[in-house]
């Protein structure tokens, strides 16, 4: 395991932790746009909750490492439908937020597959 797969992945982690915890505090910046899009309250603690699990499941797989892979195939395909969700509601502007809270995830898979 390299420092840099150790590094990317932590960074993954703490950001969707990061974004979780913003859901599941209603931060303003991220429950404003939800309601924008569409995206029905009642689903904020499921979306909060799928990212914590995936956060988790990053650090987790430092150890384990199917774990971590599904962890982060599960962020990516997270992520991805937070882009189609941005695209639905027609922000084109805010179409970078989740990729950059992707990035990091399909960075720490790409140096864990080249391990």
């Amino acid at each position: 395991m390299s420092t840099t797969y150790t590094v990317v992945t932590i960074v993954g982690a703490a950001m969707a932790a990061f974004s979780a915890g913003s859901v599941f505090f209603h931060a303003t910046w991220v429950v404003e746009p939800l309601s924008d899009y569409g995206v029905p309250r009642s689903w904020w603690p499921w979306l909060g909750t799928a990212k914590a699990a995936g956060a988790a499941g990053l650090v987790v797989g430092l150890f384990l490492p199917v774990i971590g892979v599904l962890a982060g195939i599960g962020l990516v395909l997270y992520f991805a439908g937070a882009v189609l969700t941005v695209v639905r509601a027609r922000w084109y502007s805010h179409i970078p937020f989740p990729l950059l809270y992707m990035a990091p995830v399909v960075g720490s898979l790409a140096l864990g597959f080249a391990a």
